[in-house]
């Protein structure tokens, strides 16, 4: 019941849905999830954390980067939910416009600050 409970919280929030449905198209870092929802990056990195508190995305290291990805070790529910998150909105038009502007944050990354 508890992990049922995490994973509801957890995608009852309009930007950790559109998290994850970035997330299901490629890695994004966290700058380059800040440019697309247009929040600050210690919201971003709130609700990164939530997610992976849920299961739902883990990172990897890539010099100074941490690059986050959508879990594919997460339990059975958690990947069905997941799937049906993206099935039902893959044609959100919300969601098709932040898909169409990822090419437009893949030099973030490449900035060194």
């Amino acid at each position: 019941m508890k992990e049922f409970v995490r994973l509801m919280k957890a995608l009852s929030d309009q930007n950790r849905v559109k998290i994850v449905t970035l997330l299901g198209v490629r890695e994004l870092c966290v700058c380059e999830l800040t440019a697309l929802l247009g929040v600050a990056q210690p919201t971003v990195s709130k609700h990164l954390r939530l997610l992976e508190d849920a299961g739902l995305v883990s990172f990897r290291k890539e010099g100074n980067w941490i690059i986050y990805r959508l879990n594919a070790e997460c339990q059975d529910q958690a990947q069905t939910m997941l799937g049906l998150v993206g099935q039902w909105l893959e044609k959100a038009p919300e969601i098709q416009r932040l898909q169409q502007r990822l090419p437009e944050v893949q030099h973030l990354r490449k900035i060194v600050i």
